[in-house]
């Protein structure tokens, strides 16, 4: 833990600071401060320096007056940009300056005049906590401003209207004013008026919706994602990327350590090396060194490209583009392992048992020079063609991997690097497996595309050894981190998954039991108890299914300094450490180990070990948005890419059922589609809540999750990502018992339907 600074006398702590900037009735500014502290004019000075010192550690910030609030706070007199105005007439503001990580708060607006106020109305305001919200009193209306909206602009007689790109989004606006867009175009747009009089006009012009690389764009801008970096913070990076990696770092580069990464890897944050262990203490074990980019030194708190690195939160992958959480210089060349160069990493050494147990751990910053870096396939065709070889030839014929004989190529000396890997790994699978952590093997899909940006095709990843392998000797480095923290008594930001709640597993219970499935209420629930579940699922159709209720009954997780464990990799201890280029959660845990190891310039600060919760909640949610926008944008190209196939019928399966109907994807390449229950027959269909299927009352039909069936593809709409299937006639299932759940499905004699055929739409 960093050593707290000496407290200058007169001055007040920075505790005392924000105590009283919280509590304050007005505005509390530099003066106010001196005021209530009774501060001389020399400690005046003092003052300034510290409340610059606390806006860099990201304690506080400044408001409209020079007043200060904490980071992440509303100030109590600031302006606010009118976004809503409901049904009941409440009017809803967010801070037109909101600069801190976690998404801006919404503040419910009293008008002292109802109906005053519209969207895009600006207004200088008093703000006071009011329960769990917050409330503001306007005191002077401002210059209108804008409330953007994304859209697609589309024409029905003469006039203009501007279609949302949120596949939840029902309402369309008039336009106003298009400027130079034109219908089909992509824009941003200002809203104004009150309902149901709101109207709005083009802003921007984004281009065509349906050009390659146009989809991640659309996320970009809908979730509000930063894009670009100022020209301080370019500047910034160039200028830290040129220092030099300083002397006190352990020299590794005699080492062959390699990176094993993606074919399509934007930046390599980690590196690995092991071999056997000559200490006898760990006979048959194996020594091991996980090497990870030293951001640390790079980046340190309170820079330009620190803030703006918290204020992302982690970088966002789409298809098409990376927007990183740090600029190019650093994240692509300086701070990327990259082979043949040295590079500044920190070291994660480990000792690993022969049963694949961490026996110890030290951290050092240490200078690397990659041997390769490898694809994840071709690391694994790599081995995979050694061991073959092996078997098919004598043993003194085989290659010894341990020393490089003469006329050997390159290749042969990184697969004598990538054995004794695959063979610690073997000792770390063997741990996995005693560990028993939650197994959900739930295909992840890839979108490849051509060099121009066009979709070539979408499939899920495959799942190789190679992709295991380092996915183990992450985790053995993540969990050594925490604990070398720990033993130090130093901050710690974990990454935290909770056991699943009560409401969740009774919920499971039910469903399971419509599979003849028994689970237990009232156990202790460990991952193995979910394994377990799959293990009794002998139909392989069923199977997807009930792997994703399960995943639906685990609990999000989430980063925070309060240790809760990690359920699902049945871990005590666990920080993320391995990928500080991307995550800000890394860059802590990195800041944290030099700190608490005195590793040299970089370390955690007093403020933010003070601020590790805050930081933990704005962190999780800017995860959660990169998460919804990299989902999105995949659900616009699989859209794009089937658009070609509307009028097709395809192969789907049951995702999920409603009372309104139920949602398939197309097999193999993903996608949610809804076909309407009004849509499905001539006939009533009751929605069982228990076993979440739709039952024809008259036929007995069941439509239920994982089910397999054939659907015409109606719509596919790439804007917003949004399917939508048809009936086939004759296609169906029926229930032939009074089981909730069909114990045989059999064809039946189905009412087709008739549903126009509406192909893309712009």
């Amino acid at each position: 833990m960093p050593k707290p600074t000496k407290r200058t006398p007169g001055l007040p702590s920075r505790d005392q600071i924000l105590a009283f900037i919280a509590e304050s009735d007005v505005p509390a500014g530099k003066r106010e401060i001196a005021r209530a502290f009774g501060l001389t004019a020399q400690d005046k000075i003092l003052l300034k320096a510290l409340l610059k010192d606390m806006a860099d550690e990201g304690l506080i910030d400044s408001a409209p007056g020079r007043a200060f609030h904490k980071m992440g706070g509303v100030p109590k007199v600031t302006v606010l940009r009118i976004v809503d105005v409901d049904d009941s007439g409440n009017v809803w503001a967010v801070p037109e300056r909101w600069e801190a990580a976690t998404p801006a708060p919404k503040l419910r607006v009293r008008e002292k005049k109802n109906g005053a106020l519209g969207v895009g109305d600006r207004v200088l305001a008093r703000t006071e906590e009011a329960g769990q919200g917050l409330i503001a009193h306007p005191m002077k209306t401002l210059p209108k401003g804008e409330e953007l909206v994304l859209g697609v602009l589309r024409q029905e007689g003469k006039a203009l209207w501007l279609q949302g790109v949120e596949k939840k989004e029902r309402r369309e606006f008039q336009v106003s004013d298009a400027g130079e867009a034109q219908v089909g175009d992509l824009v941003l747009a200002e809203m104004a008026g009150r309902p149901p009089r709101i109207t709005v006009r083009v802003t921007q012009v984004l281009g065509d919706p349906f050009a390659p690389r146009s989809f991640s764009l659309i996320a970009i801008h809908k979730l509000g994602i930063p894009d670009v970096f100022s020209s301080e913070t370019l500047d910034e990076a160039v200028r830290v990327a040129a220092q030099p990696l300083g002397e006190k770092r352990e020299d590794l580069r005699h080492l062959p350590i390699v990176a094993i990464d993606p074919a399509d890897a934007r930046d390599h944050d980690d590196a690995v090396w092991a071999a056997p262990d000559d200490d006898p203490a760990n006979d048959g074990g194996w020594k091991a060194i996980v090497a990870i980019a030293d951001v640390s030194f790079y980046v340190r708190p309170g820079s330009s490209l620190d803030r703006e690195a918290r204020r992302r939160g982690n970088s966002v992958y789409f298809p098409d583009r990376v927007v990183p959480m740090l600029p190019e210089s650093l994240s692509a060349e300086m701070c990327s392992l990259k082979e043949g160069v040295d590079r500044a990493a920190l070291a994660c050494h480990l000792r690993i048992g022969k049963d694949g147990a961490l026996k110890s751990w030290r951290f050092t910053r240490a200078v690397v020079r990659i041997a390769a870096n490898l694809a994840y396939e071709d690391a694994q065709a790599m081995v995979d063609a050694h061991h073959a070889a092996a078997v098919s030839s004598s043993p003194a014929s085989s290659p010894n991997p341990s020393r490089k004989r003469e006329g050997d190529s390159g290749s042969d000396e990184i697969l004598a690097a990538l054995l004794p890997l695959w063979s610690c790994w073997h000792a770390l699978n063997k741990a996995r497996t005693a560990r028993a952590p939650l197994d959900l093997d739930l295909p992840e899909r890839r979108v490849m595309l051509d060099e121009k940006g066009r979709i070539l095709s979408v499939a899920p990843r495959e799942r190789l050894d190679a992709h295991k392998l380092i996915e183990d000797y992450m985790i053995a480095a993540n969990v050594a981190a925490a604990k070398a923290l720990e033993a130090k008594k130093a901050p710690v930001m974990y990454r935290v998954h909770e056991q699943p709640g009560c409401e969740k597993l009774v919920a499971l219970k039910d469903y399971l039991k419509t599979f003849g499935i028994e689970f237990a209420l009232g156990q202790v629930v460990q991952p193995r108890t979910f394994n377990h579940i799959l293990d009794k699922v002998i139909d392989r159709d069923e199977r997807p299914q009930i792997m994703e209720q399960v995943l639906r009954t685990q609990t999000q997780a989430y980063y925070s300094p309060a240790n809760m464990g990690h359920f699902g990799l049945a871990l005590g201890s666990y920080g993320h450490f391995t990928s500080p280029i991307r995550r800000y959660a890394d860059l802590l845990v990195h800041r944290a180990l030099v700190a608490a190891y005195d590793l040299g310039p970089g370390g955690l600060t007093e403020g933010e070990a003070a601020a590790m919760e805050k930081i933990g909640e704005s962190i999780s949610m800017l995860e959660r948005r990169a998460m919804e926008a990299e989902r999105d944008t995949i659900d616009r190209y699989v859209a794009a890419y089937l658009s070609e196939k509307v009028g097709e019928v395809l192969e789907t399966r049951i995702t999920g059922v409603t009372n309104f109907g139920f949602f398939a994807t197309v097999e193999g390449i993903g996608g949610d589609g809804l076909m309407p229950v009004r849509d499905i027959g001539g006939e009533y269909f009751r929605f069982d809540e228990a076993s979440r299927t739709l039952i024809g009352d008259q036929s007995g039909t069941v439509y239920a999750s994982g089910q397999k069936l054939q659907l015409r593809l109606a719509e596919a709409n790439p804007v917003s990502g949004a399917l939508r299937f048809e009936m086939v006639e004759g296609r169906g299932a029926r229930v032939e018992s009074d089981d909730r759940r069909p114990k045989r499905v059999i064809k039946h004699r189905g009412r087709p339907t008739n549903i126009r055929h509406q192909g893309k739409k712009r």
